[in-house]
């Protein structure tokens, strides 16, 4: 008996997972009344149960997908350890800033005090020159009452000048000594930041060693260019059926996104990422010939091209770390070979708004962004979509 196609085995996994509630789709109404939350969760189940009907295909297929299912493990963990490492810059970033506004805080706050002091001494000085009991003196050697009264009230205005400098004094030395264990406490977090950093810098590079010498393993399946053309397709149409059977579910919510007006953009959507095209619809390898690959340096950001909900945000045999975001009227842009991820699923995004970073994954030999969009499931070319430079 000969063996199943690629299609027939992931139709025939398929519908083994949906019969075995893998890919439970639902009671058709019942996500109208959940809450944005609930729906998140059920999207975020949708993704854990794509990944499993990729490992169950995998499972289908010879030893041969070893490669590929220890390619997925470790760009799984690169994107987690890069995104740990942008929070962790994010946040050393941020204390910086904080600790250059503190220390100017403290020097501004050291300045006043400074002038508090001289004003006070000069306060002394002139209180002083008066002796130990000036009002007595004022009584004893003036003989005007009207002239009195006033050098009183010069005496009770210093006086009263005296006492509020040193409440001023109190009170700065308050706001240093605030100041100064905001400081220290912040210099301690970086210190720690510091240690994470570097301890996360060392897992990323032992990471990316283990995904080169995947690779290298991976290119010694084929035994020439036929054979890795073959292996691609195969990809492609794997990665085609698992994105059918999301579309399949997602319309099976009747909570959807709700018009965001996209086709009215068609033709002046901006580009997700800044650069050269390095294969064009219809001409790429594999699962890219969907869309249009464009190069861009690892780590640039990736923009949403228009409002709309992350429906998928997870690794995806052939594109690598995938986010797909639905702007209803049936219309999905998808984004692939990501670094890491900026956004979770069921975020609702804007226009321009960052939601992951260029990469390599998906098994590509140098960093671009995959960007396809897909009207009723279909590919269509994204250059129609995307305002011409």
């Amino acid at each position: 008996m000969n063996a199943p196609t690629s299609s027939k085995r992931i139709a025939m996994a398929c519908a083994m997972a949906i019969s075995c509630g893998w890919l439970s789709l639902g009671t058709p109404g019942a996500w109208a009344q959940n809450s944005p939350e609930e729906v998140r969760r059920q999207l975020e189940a949708l993704g854990e149960n794509i990944q499993q009907a990729q490992s169950r295909l995998e499972g289908t297929r010879d030893s041969r997908d070893e490669a590929q299912r220890a390619l997925r493990e470790v760009e799984t963990q690169l994107a987690e350890t890069q995104q740990r490492l942008t929070s962790l810059q994010r946040e050393q970033d941020q204390l910086d800033q904080e600790v250059a506004e503190l220390k100017q805080q403290r020097q501004t706050l050291e300045e006043e005090r400074r002038q508090q002091r001289a004003a006070l001494a000069t306060q002394l000085n002139a209180l002083y020159r008066l002796g130990p009991t000036p009002q007595l003196k004022l009584l004893l050697n003036q003989t005007d009452p009207a002239r009195l009264d006033r050098l009183q009230q010069y005496l009770n205005h210093l006086n009263q000048a005296r006492q509020q400098r040193l409440d001023d004094l109190a009170k700065l030395e308050d706001q240093l000594d605030k100041t100064q264990s905001a400081l220290q406490s912040h210099q301690k977090r970086l210190n720690s930041l510091a240690s994470e950093l570097a301890e996360r810098r060392k897992t990323l590079a032992a990471q990316r060693s283990k995904r080169e010498a995947i690779l290298s393993k991976y290119k010694q399946r084929y035994a020439n260019q036929q054979a890795k053309l073959a292996a691609l397709n195969d990809n492609r149409e794997d990665a085609e059926q698992l994105l059918d059977q999301m579309r399949d579910r997602l319309e099976r919510l009747d909570q959807a996104p709700p018009s965001t007006d996209i086709e009215q953009t068609q033709g002046e959507l901006p580009w997700p990422v800044q650069g050269d095209i390095l294969a064009s619809y219809g001409n790429g390898s594999g699962v890219d010939r969907n869309g249009i690959v464009i190069g861009a340096e690892a780590g640039t950001p990736v923009t949403a091209v228009h409002a709309g909900r992350v429906v998928f945000a997870n690794w995806m045999r052939g594109f690598g770390n995938l986010v797909i975001i639905d702007h209803g009227d049936k219309i999905m842009t998808l984004y692939a070979h990501l670094q890491r991820f900026d956004v979770r699923v069921g975020a609702h995004v804007e226009r321009g708004t960052t939601i992951a970073a260029v990469g390599d994954s998906g098994g590509r030999e140098s960093p671009a962004l995959y960007f396809a969009v897909r009207e009723n499931g279909d590919p269509i070319d994204p250059s129609s979509w995307i305002a011409r430079r």
